[in-house]
């Protein structure tokens, strides 16, 4: 028996596999995202460890305390600053947050952001941890002294568990990893000028960093091995089976993770995206996580008051298009990220009229995250299987709506799971085919698929347009 936990934007889950991988048990605790201010969001440290020593406990009342391995996985990207014992010097910060907007802009105008891409291929975002420790480093210079390490989130929980400090290829990928060489690139650090706070980066270890639970307060057996990694968007890709080059894992969550196997470097194009180490040498997951996923959605529901159990007959109501109605999902209050990094992108909804229904909303909103979804695995260099997890895949409607925009053949698998598998798997080394989570095909219908295809190219069109836009905001009060 293992153990998988991963520790998610609002929830923890744990779950407990057998040795042909199939689940026995799983807990699970909410976790607080915590919003100081507009377009900030931030965890707080000691809820999120207690969080797992809950969910830890939990399943070893179920399980029994002794499993062969435990191995964590977790949300990855924001700034998770702590002391030399692995103490929270401030709350962590999300890879939701936006605070380091105008830092980002100044890198993006002065060459920075293409520099850094251009050395670890990955394009920084706000939420990233680089433009997010400078714009702490200005802010709270004190908090920044204070601390030892700038961390992730599961980083964070192994130091936690086991006094561990360290991280794997995964986490460290974005963005200072250097792909070639598996360390860090002085010279992007060099060009965002966090040269002096080289110190803060943790170790890197390959193929994951390994420690032992040094207490029992998770109900588990002291001394039981524990694995760290890889963070969610890699081990999801483990998990379901995503191996081959040029196949695809699109998680529908909070974020729209598109991810596609690679053997190549793609430092040399427009700047876009992550790069993302894996535990298989040569073999990286080109990553476009977009900030238009399943929280679009869910902002989308609530303005009409409708709650998600009613999705399906809401998608039913309204026909493919929506009637004109066409909405570009862009609401993260830090822009978008992928496949494209503009953090003044907002949303726009288009083509109401006295006739618009709720239901033509949501489905229009539904759209537009398909639209986005094929623009990052296009961008991504997507060729192959398409397999697609997360909550939103729970939904067959919408789950229909991918495969014709897409048209293509998905795959889908539990989302729940998936992360938490793809954490045991790494931790195993397993091969075994029987761990990879089960999936059911869905196929796209022709007429739709033909339908969309002439969406999708107005989709492209309007974003195209949208930058003059979003560089000319309308006037606010500044009321929060």
């Amino acid at each position: 028996m293992d153990i998988g936990v991963d520790v998610g934007t609002t929830v923890t889950k744990a779950v407990a596999f057998d040795s042909a991988g199939r689940p026995l048990a799983e807990a699970t605790r909410p976790t607080r995202l915590i919003r100081p201010e507009a377009g900030r969001f931030e965890h707080d440290v000691d809820e999120v460890v207690a969080s797992v020593n809950d969910v830890l406990r939990e399943l070893a009342a179920v399980v029994g305390d002794r499993p062969g391995a435990l191995a964590i996985t977790a949300q990855g990207d924001g700034l998770w600053l702590v002391d030399a014992a692995g103490a929270a010097v401030r709350p962590a910060i999300s890879w939701l947050d936006a605070r380091s907007a105008g830092v980002l802009e100044r890198w993006t105008v002065d060459g920075v952001a293409a520099e850094v891409f251009r050395r670890t291929g990955n394009r920084m975002f706000p939420g990233a941890s680089g433009p997010l420790l400078a714009a702490v480093l200005a802010e709270e210079p004190a908090v920044v002294e204070r601390a030892a390490t700038a961390a992730y989130c599961k980083d964070v929980v192994m130091q936690a568990l086991t006094g561990l400090r360290a991280t794997d290829v995964s986490d460290a990928s974005a963005p200072f990893l250097d792909p070639r060489t598996g360390g860090y690139d002085e010279r992007a650090l060099a060009a965002t000028g966090l040269t002096s706070l080289r110190e803060l980066l943790a170790p890197v270890v390959v193929d994951g960093p390994v420690g032992e639970l040094r207490d029992d307060s998770t109900g588990l057996a002291r001394g039981t091995r524990v694995s760290a990694g890889p963070y969610d968007l890699p081990a999801a890709a483990a998990g379901a089976g995503v191996v081959e080059v040029g196949d695809a894992l699109l998680t529908v969550g909070t974020t729209l993770a598109c991810q596609v196997v690679t053997r190549e470097l793609p430092v040399d194009g427009e700047p876009a995206g992550l790069l993302l180490g894996t535990w298989m040498p040569g073999v990286w997951l080109r990553a476009m996580p977009a900030m238009v996923g399943t929280a679009a959605l869910d902002r989308i529901l609530a303005l009409v008051g409708a709650e998600v159990d009613q999705l399906p007959g809401l998608l039913a109501e309204s026909p493919p298009g929506a009637r004109g109605v066409t909405v570009l999902p862009y609401l993260a209050e830090a822009g978008e990220r992928a496949p494209f990094v503009d953090t003044r992108a907002r949303g726009t909804i288009d083509g109401i009229s006295l006739s618009t229904a709720t239901s033509d909303l949501v489905r229009a909103t539904c759209e537009g995250i398909a639209y986005a979804a094929r623009h990052c695995l296009e961008a991504a260099g997507w060729s192959g299987r398409v397999t697609v997890c997360g909550g939103g895949a729970r939904s067959a409607e919408w789950t229909q709506i991918l495969a014709d925009v897409l048209n293509a053949s998905l795959h889908t698998t539990a989302g729940e799971q998936v992360a938490a598998r793809g954490a045991v798997i790494s931790a195993r080394r397993l091969t075994d085919p029987e761990w990879v989570a089960p999936t059911r095909q869905v196929d796209p219908d022709p007429g739709r698929a033909a339908f969309y295809a002439e969406g999708y190219a107005h989709y492209l069109r309007r974003i195209a347009h949208a930058g003059p836009r979003w560089a000319d905001p309308a006037p606010t009060s500044g009321a929060r």
